[in-house]
């Protein structure tokens, strides 16, 4: 009796002392549980391909990992940024954003962005194309990293070329030779025209075709001098005046006017035989074309023979907001956003060029893609070699939209290509004196 009285003594203290363990690990599992840190992602990207995309990215990185949880927050386009202006400003921002990638001076002057130049790794930069690189530095910081790009291309329908004739011998390389190709191509019924070589304010602005002309000096020079009433520049604003008389305004606005989207696209419909756009505009063939649509892309003709392909791009950042929380672990997710694999996923999905440089070519000869979305890729490295950055100076924060009240008057004919670009000069200095 008395061993029993023992025996269950004994036994009573090591269910105590079970008990006192597994409270212990349960607290130390709590406590671990509430270190965890979560990190809201802002992004416009709502559906199709590039969420799918994201959204399988995210939780890739939430698995790899147990110390962060990242939450995908969709925000509609154009929204996006005066939320997160507003969230900012009351103090309850994101933790990381997708931001435009030309204005990443102008938020981290205005405080509205973090310099996470001391969590990045020291090979960081060497990961990206340098001139989108040097878009997210500002006076020694580094307030975010290059996500995407795009770049400026010519494509051209295949079968409306044999039928005119053509060879990819004759693919033009220059403006002139850009001109007279499409002149052959344009379709023409007394006065009327059913289908235009080429315009080139489709679907380029005039912006695109001056830093084209002028060695890819854009209207800042590198050191931001105005570079708008220049010589080549007055050429080229010269040049698409003539393209619109050639055409005439009514045929250029009747044609306008039909364009649309999918099936209605003058590209895919036969109304426009050559179009300038974006590489990414491939998305949209891919999408709508016929399976017998064939289609090529040639880089943006030279000004001059051995002037150079010279191109423009923009495209996106993700970075840290200003007055986030967590801005160690939100580093170290964008580093893990712009990594070489995860691009490499993200444009293998959305036909993005993305900023990782080796990433994009991964694409060329992966085998994630068709041949012609290798084509594509293959294309963008080539491009990207002239391709032009033109983020806003700070000195001149409006300065597109008065050097294009000037353009558009010479479009309506008030004004010679020479007296416009003059006065636009005129006007963006006085803007940068008001601003020093």
């Amino acid at each position: 009796m008395k061993k029993r009285k023992i025996f269950i003594a004994l036994l009573a203290l090591v269910m105590v002392f079970l008990t006192a363990c597994g409270t212990q690990q349960q607290s130390k599992a709590n406590s671990g549980s509430s270190d965890k840190v979560t990190l809201d992602f802002w992004t416009f990207w709502g559906s199709g391909d590039r969420r799918e995309v994201i959204e399988s990215i995210i939780s890739d990185y939430n698995k790899s990992q147990d110390k962060v949880t990242v939450k995908h927050s969709y925000q509609p386009w154009g929204d996006i940024w005066t939320k997160s202006l507003s969230a900012i400003t009351a103090g309850n921002p994101p933790d990381v954003i997708v931001q435009d990638i030309m204005s990443v001076s102008q938020r981290a002057e205005a405080q509205q962005s973090v310099d996470i130049s001391r969590y990045l790794d020291a090979g960081t930069k060497k990961q990206f194309y340098p001139q989108l690189w040097e878009t997210t530095q500002y006076q020694e910081g580094t307030y975010g990293l290059p996500f995407n790009t795009d770049t400026q291309v010519i494509f051209y329908n295949k079968q409306i070329f044999k039928e005119a004739g053509l060879t990819e011998a004759d693919l033009p390389t220059t403006w002139a030779e850009l001109e007279a190709v499409g002149r052959q191509l344009d379709v023409k019924k007394n006065k009327t025209y059913s289908r235009v070589g080429f315009y080139p304010l489709w679907n380029l602005g005039a912006e695109v075709w001056a830093l084209n002309a002028d060695n890819g000096t854009s209207w800042f020079n590198d050191n931001e001098k105005i570079k708008i009433n220049t010589k080549n520049k007055v050429a080229a604003l010269q040049w698409i005046l003539d393209q619109q008389k050639h055409y005439g305004k009514s045929t250029i606005n009747r044609l306008e006017a039909e364009f649309g989207s999918g099936v209605s696209d003058p590209f895919l419909s036969g109304t426009v035989a050559m179009r300038a756009q974006n590489l990414n505009y491939y998305t949209s063939l891919k999408e709508n074309a016929s399976k017998d649509f064939e289609f090529g892309v040639i880089q943006l003709p030279e000004f001059k023979s051995g002037s150079g392909h010279w191109s423009w791009g923009g495209g996106f950042t993700v970075e840290v907001p200003k007055g986030a929380k967590h801005v160690k672990e939100s580093a170290e997710f964008i580093q893990y956003l712009t990594s070489e694999k995860v691009q490499q996923k993200f444009g293998a999905a959305s036909f993005d060029i993305m900023a990782n440089e080796d990433a994009n070519n991964n694409l060329i000869d992966g085998t994630e893609l068709d041949e012609t979305g290798q084509m594509i890729y293959a294309m963008a490295a080539e491009n990207m070699k002239k391709t032009i950055m033109t983020p806003v100076p700070l000195t001149a924060p409006d300065h597109t939209n008065l050097i294009q009240e000037e353009i558009d008057s010479a479009l309506l004919g008030n004004k010679t290509a020479k007296e416009a670009l003059r006065d636009a000069q005129s006007a963006v200095e006085n803007l940068v004196k008001q601003n020093q």
